[in-house]
């Protein structure tokens, strides 16, 4: 602390020594006095409780609007391609003069209480000297005493004064410290371990594990338990929000559970320090975020003193190796801010490389295929194959192209474990489906005597003949060749159809053309062709 505050805190102690000074020399007026300190600190207190409240609102309306400020950057590309720039300025406009509008609050209130302060200094000055004068004029303080005990007033009321002035230092410090007390108070990460570990053989076990990012509110992950054997791939897939980036976080130790526990080759993973869980558990984001430098500087950037070997090991394995080879500078190609100056897919290759240098026994991607073509989907899955030899592998994706690569599926839907099984067993069921069944087959009437209904037929049993009137005569065949004649319905799966065959025992064309009987319905009330 430095300037006024300091100076404050500095003549603080000394106003009771003038104080008592003006007592012994000056007593007359010491009444003066009496009435214009607790004025003082009454006003001190009152300009702290206004000051703090609008300081606050100040800080919180300038959060606002550097949030706007962080999404326009952030989302600076979207914002030119859709040209959103008429949109989000009512929203800057707003933010900025709330902003604006709260300082001015804050400073007219502290000028305020300031102008107020002074108002009381000028009062006291002239109060004591009036006093003052009445008391030599009745001979009971001198002139020396009176000029005295102004001058020490003055010291006496400068700190109360400039406490009002300064008060705003003061809330200000008040809520920093407030802040940094409670992240000192917050619980830390462990830093060291009782005893080290060797590499583990990548067994992970969730036992009864629940989490919820509001205490008290509705869990994301609602008491799942697993059980992930070492050498083998697990896809965990489900619909958006149904807590598999959350589950993603929750097993190495990025998010503590709200009640369970994850194991790691059956101890708590809890008992880990961070630098043990990152060097057993390569991690590969759903958001992939790349760091100013070259590619190499990438790729090793949680291991600085990995080997070459273990570098173009880890690209070879993603596939970068074959695209890095071919560019002018290699590994050495600077990527720019954030890596945009390479392209999504390539970017997504080397956080995925970066998670496989130093070998983890236990791999965890998060949708690692959103940005990788058809060729990359399978390049990957090819990768997983083999890393499932001989590592755990997480993976949390909506491709069903990495679903050959994995032993077991995990189906998380309201953070809970809803199906679980091998890829053939359960893909079905997550996509709506069952068993193929053969399409159903429309049944094609038989062509019948007349009266005589076919079988499957939809066609209405015409009325018995009038045994007064004689029979009319059957109708000629159409059409020239030997005459078609009707067998019976087979049976298939979609029911009993018709087949019309010709003559010679083999079925007739699809075409071919028989004229109904009388009593059928003809062309335009009914089926005048039959097919096969």
């Amino acid at each position: 602390m430095s300037g006024p505050s300091a100076i404050l805190l500095t003549d603080l102690p000394f106003a009771f020594i003038f104080i008592a000074l003006v007592v012994t020399i000056a007593t007359p007026v010491v009444w003066v006095l009496a009435i214009m300190l607790p004025l003082f600190l009454i006003l001190a207190w009152r300009s702290a409780s206004v000051l703090n409240a609008a300081n606050r609102e100040e800080r919180q309306t300038g959060f606002g609007r550097d949030a706007v400020v962080s999404e326009m950057i952030s989302g600076r590309m979207t914002v030119k391609a859709l040209g959103l720039e008429d949109a989000i300025r009512p929203v800057w406009d707003e933010k900025h003069s709330a902003t604006i509008k709260e300082s001015i609050n804050r400073g007219r209130k502290s000028d305020f209480y300031g102008n107020i302060g002074s108002a009381l200094t000028a009062a006291t000055t002239v109060s004591m000297t009036t006093v003052g004068a009445l008391a030599i004029i009745n001979q009971d303080l001198t002139v020396g005493a009176l000029i005295a005990a102004n001058m020490l007033a003055g010291r006496i009321l400068s700190p109360f004064n400039q406490l009002v002035g300064s008060w705003r230092n003061f809330v200000s410090f008040r809520q920093a410290a407030g802040r940094l007390s409670h992240l000192f108070d917050s619980e830390e990460e462990r830093q060291e371990v009782g005893i080290e570990m060797g590499r583990p053989v990548g067994e992970i076990t969730v036992e009864n594990v629940s989490f919820s990012y509001i205490e008290g509110g509705a869990p994301v992950i609602d008491n799942v338990r697993i059980q992930m054997g070492p050498n083998t791939c697990v896809t965990i897939m489900g619909s958006n929000g149904g807590g598999k980036t959350t589950l993603s976080k929750l097993l190495p130790g990025l998010y503590k559970p709200s009640s369970g526990r994850v194991l790691f080759d059956g101890a708590d993973i809890a008992q880990f320090t961070r630098r043990e869980l990152s060097g057993w558990i390569g991690y590969v984001p759903q958001e992939v975020f790349l760091f100013a430098g070259s590619i190499r500087d990438n790729v090793a950037k949680a291991r600085p003193d990995a080997s070459d070997e273990e570098v173009m090991r880890a690209s070879k394995l993603t596939g970068l190796h074959d695209f890095l080879i071919d560019l002018p500078d290699g590994y050495a190609t600077d990527i720019g801010e954030a890596g945009h100056l390479l392209p999504g897919g390539m970017r997504q290759r080397v956080a995925i490389a970066r998670a496989l240098v130093g070998d983890p026994p236990v791999i965890m991607m998060d949708e690692t295929s959103s940005n990788l073509d058809r060729q990359g989907e399978q390049e990957l899955c090819n990768t997983l194959i083999e890393l499932a030899k001989d590592h755990t592998v997480i993976v949390i994706t909506h491709s069903q192209a990495l679903l050959a690569a994995s032993q077991q599926v995990l189906v998380l839907q309201r953070g809970k474990i809803v199906r679980s099984g091998k890829p053939q067993d359960v893909l079905p069921e997550l996509l709506g489906a069952r068993a193929p069944r053969p399409a159903p087959r429309r049944a094609v009437p038989s062509v019948a005597a007349p009266g005589v209904s076919a079988p499957g037929s939809a066609v209405p049993r015409p009325a018995p003949p009038n045994p007064a009137t004689p029979a009319a005569p059957a109708p000629a065949p159409t059409g020239t060749g030997p005459a078609p004649r009707v067998g019976t319905g087979l049976k298939t799966n979609s029911g009993e159809r018709g087949v019309l065959e010709g003559a010679d025992g083999k079925p007739a064309a699809p075409e071919a053309a028989v004229e109904a009987p009388e009593g059928l319905p003809t062309a335009g009330e009914g089926t005048k062709r039959l097919k096969p």
